[in-house]
């Protein structure tokens, strides 16, 4: 957890914006990982096919402006590499999913309300969230998921 709070800490250019970096799943402490019970594919609240999950709820779209890559207020919280490349953008919906997008606006990932874990849209774990209190995040992604940007 250090590691990923450094990591948060050296490489947010703004309050808002949000690193992203690879990580090895086994390296991970047991609350960050998919073993914890919170943050278990199994879970149901974590299913791709919850009602606040589900990319087919206008909610978790990219085609709503609330998630389009016109929303200015998107424009404040860009997923970038250590390099300072933009992948996309994260917008979170009023049932406390935080959702994933590519620069075209396609949602890659989700981290559903109450878990520490980021999921594919096909529900496969993909990596951990960390928050930091001025109000961004920081995104560690295993090799796997990390092509879906």
């Amino acid at each position: 957890m250090r590691l990923l709070l450094a990591l948060f800490l050296l490489a947010t250019p703004a309050a808002a914006d949000a690193p992203i970096f690879v990580i090895d799943q086994t390296q991970l402490p047991f609350d960050l990982g998919p073993g914890a019970p919170a943050n278990a594919p199994a879970r149901a609240a974590n299913s791709p096919n919850a009602a606040a999950n589900s990319s087919a709820s206008s909610a978790n779209s990219g085609s709503s402006f609330a998630n389009s890559p016109r929303n200015p207020a998107n424009e404040k919280r860009l997923i970038f590499t250590a390099e300072g490349n933009v992948l996309g953008y994260y917008a979170p919906n009023n049932s406390g999913t935080l959702n994933l997008f590519d620069v075209n606006g396609k949602r890659v990932a989700y981290r559903p309300r109450g878990s520490k874990s980021l999921f594919s849209n096909d529900g496969r774990w993909c990596g951990t969230v960390a928050s930091n209190q001025g109000g961004g995040f920081a995104f560690g992604i295993i090799q796997g998921c990390a092509g879906l940007f």
